[in-house]
């Protein structure tokens, strides 16, 4: 299935623009582009809603027919307990994470020993674990941590942009994780010259037009085949001023829709 994800949305929930988009606007901007999927990554506000708020949310996402997905970052067991409530509530079968939260950086044992303490909370309930790959891990080492647990529950959440900054590179990383994946977030990544030619500034592009080679991810990971879900998200920089960011998020967003749609 193909979602979009609050990453979809970076600079329309952001305090940049004179009136910041709410989780419920975003639910219902899903809904209006046909799309029937959502994931509420690295949403800040979601951990300061009231009880009262985040029944209000999951209920419109309910009366919208919209699915949910959750996204947090760090495994603490306690954490981690706390977003297995939330996808109750939501009625998520999906909770994306990542080794690191801001407050806590693990060891690779230490964050086994942390995910194994969660997991059968997670196993018995049903809902499934993806770790994101990104630049602050080794890919290798964080697939040998999922293939070492080896639990149903547990996977990948594949973003190849992420590795770049370890200087790794896209396919490596979608081959090396593509029997692991659960979860993939989908964008697409150029390089462009600084001005004077000093250097490169790497961030997002129009998906299609980057480096990332879409088709390669779909050959390896099959997500439509294997039941995968693609969640949109962009890297946008800033575009100079709150109206034309926002207007160019938005198309890159319609543009991001059309490409995955045209894969299926």
């Amino acid at each position: 299935m193909i979602g979009l994800g609050t990453y979809a949305f970076f600079w329309q929930h952001s305090d940049r623009v004179d009136e910041p988009l709410s989780l419920i606007g975003a639910l219902q901007a899903t809904r209006d582009q046909d799309v029937g999927l959502f994931q509420i990554c690295d949403y800040a506000p979601l951990l300061v809603m009231s009880a009262a708020e985040i029944a209000d949310a999951a209920a419109a996402a309910r009366d919208l027919g919209l699915v949910i997905e959750l996204g947090t970052k760090g495994v603490d067991p306690g954490h981690l307990e706390a977003f297995l409530r939330l996808a109750d509530t939501f009625g998520a079968a999906l909770v994306r994470s990542m080794l690191y939260a801001p407050e806590s950086r693990p060891s690779l044992e230490q964050a086994e020993r942390m995910l194994r303490t969660a997991l059968p909370a997670y196993e018995a309930s049903g809902v499934t674990l993806a770790l994101e790959t990104y630049e602050q891990v080794a890919t290798d080492d964080l697939a040998g941590l999922v293939e070492r647990i080896d639990s149903e529950h547990l996977g990948i959440c594949l973003d190849p942009g992420n590795v770049v900054a370890r200087l790794e590179t896209p396919r490596a990383a979608v081959e090396r994780c593509a029997p692991l994946t659960k979860n993939v977030h989908a964008k697409d990544f150029a390089f462009a010259r600084q001005d004077g030619w000093v250097g490169f500034t790497y961030s997002g592009a129009p998906m299609g037009t980057g480096l990332h080679d879409y088709p390669h991810l779909l050959s390896a990971v099959r997500p439509d085949e294997r039941g995968i879900n693609q969640i949109v998200e962009h890297w946008l920089p800033w575009q100079g001023d709150p109206e034309t960011t926002v207007t160019t998020e938005r198309e890159w967003t319609r543009i991001t829709l059309e490409y995955l749609r045209s894969t299926i």
